[in-house]
């Protein structure tokens, strides 16, 4: 059973990873070049929908494959969805605190807490409520 665990937490950090590289690929251009620093929580929704849609997809055919039951009637989608819209509203108080009115820091820095935080909530509530 913890082997199990062990090899779907190693998936889910590959996968992540590879959301990471995706989500970072949108953000950082928009946080640097299109939007104002302190706005840089507006370049969220829109790195962070490109990198869920690539997330589902890696996560439910390799991270979690083999793991609980599928859902066809589309609950699962939708619990998947609210999963990553908790990980949505994480990186945006992240961005928001970090780059806005309370901190002014740079908007790379925000990645760190995104890269740390919200995957362990997210493989969390994946593993046990959308893939369990």
């Amino acid at each position: 059973m913890a082997s199990g665990v062990l090899g779907q937490l190693i998936r889910f950090g590959i996968a992540g990873g590879i959301s990471t590289v995706i989500y970072s690929a949108v953000y950082l251009p928009l946080a640097y070049f299109v939007l104002p620093k302190n706005m840089a929580v507006l370049a969220v929704p829109p790195a962070f929908l490109v990198a869920v849609v690539c997330g589902f997809f890696l996560h439910s055919y390799w991270s979690f494959k083999g793991h609980g039951t599928r859902d066809s009637s589309g609950r699962q989608h939708l619990k998947f969805f609210v999963v990553q819209g908790f990980g949505l509203l994480l990186n945006a108080l992240f961005t928001w605190v970090i780059t806005g009115p309370l901190l002014h820091g740079p908007q790379w820095l925000p990645l760190l807490p995104i890269v740390l935080i919200t995957p362990l909530a997210t493989f969390a509530l994946n593993r046990q409520w959308v893939f369990g």
